[in-house]
């Protein structure tokens, strides 16, 4: 197979696993990443599954298990008072984002990202599709794989009406060292993939590893609180301490005083202790508006591919977004290997692949926060989604492996 020039827009999880797989495939890879310098996660957990162990090991990244992240043995629900009401065996490997986004820049060849380099546009010249920077640059490629996240410049430009739909909710997401809870809390939930279901609202939690960088810390308990809100509250929420309103996210020190105020109020009056105590103690809590994207093809033009968020995000329910990039590169890169570097049909290939996963993972991340979304709705719909606020069905199908969550 004659080695392709690939450029990949996009430096997070998605663009450094296909980098690492398509250099190991024997491809000449550039990672363009708009940032200045290497992400941080804001302490942010994920639950791995076997599909992301399995492709972390092709990137060439020697970590185990153990080194991975911490291992649970099942979960548990609390009620208000803070009462064990409901248990699941369930082992699963739960890690830092930032623990495993170092992985891979480790295993990603020397010199072949650069940061600060953002994109403004894509072209096609002859047989090549050429990346267009900021900086002025024009970069040809054999292949441009868009990995730049939910607000995707690459997905943007070919998939103009394909946009980010808000759910009609909000995560509080929060990281506390475990050293930092009273040995109540730690026995209670720090063990365990714990949750706690308040009227109308869900907040979940479980351990993380505290390394990033191959350097043991403190382990910590990462929490996601999941608040109905009505769209209209959101310009209030999203805008921080110094006026600008973000689309998503607010950095981690830049909520305003009155809303963290508000936060951490209703987190003593309606959440289990334990949790309450997490939410409360949580240095740089920060918030998220929940929404889904859903693209009809996750190749929008010739010789381009799109993955991870850039074609598909997921409600957080799930548990499967990084995951899910992961197998995209790779599945990307089987596709390219197949087809001898074909690169129309491989593309061809990995769209009738990814694109009908995706899809699923994306109706199967709804199902799970219908109950949550139905709270901004009349009564019929409310009573319509009850049956995805159960136990058994909040325990049994909240970031399980996806041929379980899928089954």
């Amino acid at each position: 197979m004659k080695p392709l020039n690939i450029a990949v827009i996009g430096g997070s999880i998605a663009g450094l696993t296909a980098a690492c797989l398509l250099a190991r495939s024997g491809h000449g890879v550039r990672v363009f990443e708009r940032s200045a310098g290497p992400l941080a996660g804001r302490g942010a957990g994920i639950v791995t599954h076997p599909g992301l162990r399995s492709v972390l090991t092709r990137c060439g990244s020697p970590a185990g298990a153990a080194d991975l992240g911490v291992t649970v043995e099942g979960r548990r629900v609390l009620d208000r008072d803070g009462q064990v009401i409901a248990e699941r065996s369930l082992p699963q490997i739960l890690a830092g984002w930032g623990r495993l986004y170092r992985l891979l820049l480790d295993a990603l060849p020397s010199d072949s990202i650069s940061y600060d380099t953002a994109l403004s546009s894509v072209a096609h010249q002859g047989d090549q599709v050429v990346a267009c920077l900021a900086n002025g640059c024009r970069v040809p490629a054999d292949l441009l794989v868009g990995a730049d996240g939910q607000f995707s410049m690459v997905r943007s430009q070919f998939l103009p009406t394909v946009a980010p739909a808000y759910a009609g909710y909000v995560a509080w997401r929060a990281v506390v060292d475990e050293a930092a809870l009273s040995p109540k809390t730690r026995e209670a939930i720090c063990g365990h993939f714990a949750f706690c279901l308040p009227p109308g609202e869900q907040i979940l939690g479980y351990p993380v590893s505290g390394r990033e960088e191959g350097i043991e810390a403190k382990r910590r308990f990462n929490a996601v609180w999941y608040r109905p809100t009505p769209e209209t509250a959101l310009n209030a929420l999203l805008t921080d301490t110094g006026g600008v309103r973000h689309a998503l996210s607010i950095p981690p020190g830049r909520i305003k005083a009155e809303v963290l105020a508000g936060m951490r109020a209703d987190a003593e009056r309606i959440l289990a202790p334990p949790f309450t105590e997490v939410m409360l103690r949580a240095d740089n809590p920060f918030l998220q508006a929940i929404l889904d994207i859903e693209t009809p093809t996750m190749v929008p033009a010739r010789g381009v591919a799109l993955l991870g968020d850039a074609a598909f995000v997921a409600r957080p329910h799930v548990g499967m977004d990084v995951t899910k990039a992961m197998e995209d590169a790779a599945a990307l890169v089987d596709a390219l290997d197949a087809e001898a570097g074909d690169v129309g049909a491989a593309l061809a290939a990995f769209d009738r692949r990814r694109c009908a996963y995706g899809a699923a993972i994306v109706a199967r991340g709804r199902d799970l926060g219908a109950y949550l979304q139905a709270q901004q709705h009349g009564a019929a719909e409310r009573l319509a989604a009850e049956r995805f606020r159960s136990l058994e069905e909040v325990v049994a199908g909240t970031a399980v492996p996806p041929d379980v969550a899928l089954g």
